[in-house]
């Protein structure tokens, strides 16, 4: 079972600034996200601060946000990648299968990716990741390559926003009514 505080803390920093970024979409009402905790059952608690030193994860999470923008229904996670390929294991088949049944209930599910190493985020939408899913499932490779993506759904900070994930989202949006 994985430990708290071997891995529970990676990638906070990433999610801090999508938490900043989804603060100042409420306070111009453009999205209402939540972030989603995840559920933990404490072993050691320090007694003199009272806080929790050691944990466990107590059921598998979905997805780390998940909200409404503008009346469309999301929900996302949030990875990081240090290197220019992205391990498909850091995607679990229950977050897959979570994110298929949201998009059945006409929600938008998609993946924020930071690439660490080349300091730029990117919108990895569902239909985009099943297809390195499925192709991963059918015995290829067990990873996508940045090269691989969709140039169009890289970004940056912008306009005092550290993860201005929106804009991306409108080109989705406008991807699935073309189809």
């Amino acid at each position: 079972m994985p430990t708290w505080n071997s891995r529970g803390l990676r990638g906070s920093a990433f999610e801090e600034y999508i938490n900043r970024t989804n603060e100042k979409y409420l306070e111009h009402s453009l999205a209402l996200i939540q972030k989603i905790p995840t559920p933990i059952t404490p072993v050691k608690i320090d007694k003199q601060s009272r806080h929790i030193t050691l944990a466990y994860f107590d059921q598998k999470s979905t997805v780390d946000y998940i909200g409404v923008v503008q009346g469309i229904a999301v929900c996302f996670d949030a990875k990081e990648c240090k290197s220019g390929t992205f391990p498909l294991q850091n995607i679990h088949e229950h977050q897959v299968a979570f994110m298929r049944e949201f998009e059945k209930q006409d929600g938008v599910a998609f993946f924020l990716i930071y690439f660490t190493a080349k300091d730029i985020f990117y919108y990895l939408r569902l239909e985009k990741l099943l297809e390195f899913w499925e192709r991963f499932q059918r015995g290829g490779r067990k990873s996508f390559r940045y090269e691989e993506l969709e140039t169009e759904f890289f970004f940056r900070p912008a306009n005092g926003l550290f993860v201005p994930y929106l804009d991306a989202l409108q080109k989705d949006l406008q991807l699935r009514e073309g189809h």
